[in-house]
């Protein structure tokens, strides 16, 4: 069996300590496909390409069993803030 989406989370949770993960297994329970949403005070800094480089390492055990990983949003804090603000409806007054 591969890699499960619990594992992910496990992972990712223990050593990048999100404030918001979400963990989509893509593979149709396989675990050889995963989307993944992190924010992270870790991120802080850091350009996307470094940002990405720590999520590969968190999860570099689970790495070896799987095939796909796309790392939707990999965002510190403030930026995902800001995203929930710009997604919130205007109220008219």
């Amino acid at each position: 069996m591969g890699v499960t989406k619990e594992q992910v989370e496990s992972s990712l949770t223990s050593k990048l300590k999100p404030l918001h993960l979400e963990v989509t297994d893509t593979s149709g329970g396989c675990g050889a496909s995963f989307v993944v949403e992190i924010v992270s005070e870790q991120f802080e800094g850091k350009r996307l390409l470094e940002r990405h480089r720590l999520v590969n390492a968190a999860l570099q055990e689970e790495m070896k069993q799987i095939h796909a990983l796309s790392i939707k949003k990999a965002i510190t804090p403030e930026q995902w803030k800001q995203q929930q603000e710009s997604a919130e409806p205007k109220s008219k007054a």
